[in-house]
C-alpha cells in the first residue's frame, strides 16, 4: 500500500480520539459535499442498466465539456489500476513529484518506469502522465504544450482529478484524440469521495478497452443516481468553485503567521513549507486535525480546506494556542 491522506487510523493510534473527534484535513476531497438526496430502492436493489450508465456518461459530459467517449469506473484509482494494460508493456514516464500510485502500479506491472522533472523529458515514452493540476504542489501546465506532447509519446495521460474547481486548465474537449487518455475524479470536488466515482474520457478504441477490462457493472447505482444529478447541477457547482476560491486565501492568511510559506495548491488543498512538517502535524494532531506530510519532503504540509464554521473556527484555535506557547 502506498501512503496516503485520509488515514485518520494511524492518527487515532497516535493522539487518541475516535474518527468523529478529527478534522481530516490530510486529504484535497471538499468538506461541504454535494447533498446527497434520496437513491429510491431501485438504485439500491437493481443491477444498473446500460441506459442508467449512459445517462451517467451524458452528465458527464455535460459538466466537463465534451462530447469525446467516456466510461464511468470506481474512482480515477480504478482507472489507474487498468492503465498498464491498455498497451503491451513499455517505457513509462511520470511527470514528478506526484501522485505516488501511478509509478507503483506501472512498475508492478512490469514497465520501465521512471519519473522526470519536466515535460520535455516525457518525449519517446510509451506512456506519460502528467498530473494537471499536479498532487500535491498544484503545478499547472499550459494545454498547448500538453498537447504538443501528443505526437511525441505512445499514450499521454492526463489526470485531472483537481480540475473541477479550475475548469480552464482541462483538456477534456480535446478528449477523443487519439493517444490522449484523461481522467476526472468526481469524489474529490463533490466532496463524496466514498461514493467510488470517476471517468476516463479518451479515444473510441481506448475508452472500449477500460470498458471492457472494468466489466459490465463498473459503478453502484447509488453512485449513477447521485453523480447524474450532481455533474448537471450548474449552480451548485459555480457557487462551490467560488467559495473553495476565498476559502483557499482564507487558509493561506492563517498559515502565514506560523512562518510556513505557500508552496501551492489548488483551490481543494494548500502545500506549505513549514521547515519541519512532521512537528507540524504533530502540532495540529493534537487538536485533532490530521494533515499529510510527504516522507522525501521534510518541510512539505498539505492541508485541506475546512468545511464549516466550526472547523474553521477550530483550526484557528489550534493554530493560535500554538503561537501563544
Amino acid at each position: 500500500m502506498q501512503e496516503h491522506g485520509g488515514n485518520l487510523d494511524v492518527a487515532r493510534q497516535h493522539f487518541g480520539g475516535g474518527t468523529e473527534d478529527w478534522i481530516d484535513l490530510s486529504t484535497g476531497i471538499n468538506r461541504v459535499p454535494y447533498p446527497v438526496l434520496d437513491v429510491g430502492p431501485s438504485g439500491w436493489s437493481a443491477l444498473p442498466s446500460q441506459s442508467d450508465i449512459e445517462s451517467l456518461h451524458e452528465a458527464a459530459r455535460h459538466a466537463y465539456g465534451t462530447t469525446a467517449p467516456i466510461v464511468a469506473l470506481a474512482g480515477a484509482q480504478a482507472a489507474i489500476q487498468l492503465l498498464p494494460r491498455l498497451a503491451g508493456r513499455g517505457r513509462a514516464r511520470i511527470l514528478a513529484p506526484t501522485y505516488n500510485e501511478y509509478a507503483a502500479v506501472l512498475s508492478a506491472s512490469g514497465w520501465d518506469v521512471a519519473e522526470v522533472s519536466d515535460l520535455a523529458a516525457l518525449a519517446g515514452a510509451d506512456l506519460a502522465v502528467v498530473v494537471n493540476p499536479n498532487n500535491p504542489d498544484g503545478m499547472r501546465h499550459d494545454r498547448g504544450e500538453l498537447l504538443a506532447l501528443l505526437p511525441r509519446v505512445g499514450r499521454l495521460v492526463i489526470d485531472e482529478s483537481f480540475a473541477d474547481a479550475v475548469p480552464d486548465v482541462s483538456l477534456a474537449s480535446e478528449a477523443g484524440r487519439p493517444g490522449l487518455v484523461i481522467l476526472r475524479s468526481f469524489g474529490k470536488f463533490y466532496g463524496l469521495a466514498g461514493l467510488r466515482l470517476g471517468f476516463a474520457l479518451g479515444s473510441t478504441a481506448d475508452v472500449a478497452a477500460l470498458a471492457a477490462m472494468a466489466g459490465p457493472w463498473p459503478v453502484s447505482g447509488p453512485a449513477i443516481a447521485i453523480g447524474r444529478r450532481a455533474l448537471r447541477d450548474d449552480d451548485w457547482a459555480r457557487a462551490t468553485t467560488a467559495r473553495l476560491a476565498r476559502d483557499a486565501v482564507r487558509l493561506d492568511a492563517m498559515a502565514r503567521p506560523q512562518g510556513w510559506s505557500l508552496v501551492g495548491g489548488t483551490p481543494l488543498f494548500r502545500l506549505y513549507e513549514t521547515g519541519d512538517a512532521l512537528a507540524a502535524q504533530e502540532m495540529l494532531a493534537r487538536g485533532h486535525i490530521w494533515s499529510r506530510v510527504f516522507g522525501q519532503r521534510a518541510g512539505w504540509l498539505r492541508l485541506g480546506l475546512p468545511g464549516d464554521e466550526s472547523e474553521w473556527s477550530r483550526l484557528a484555535a489550534v493554530l493560535a494556542r500554538e503561537q501563544i506557547a
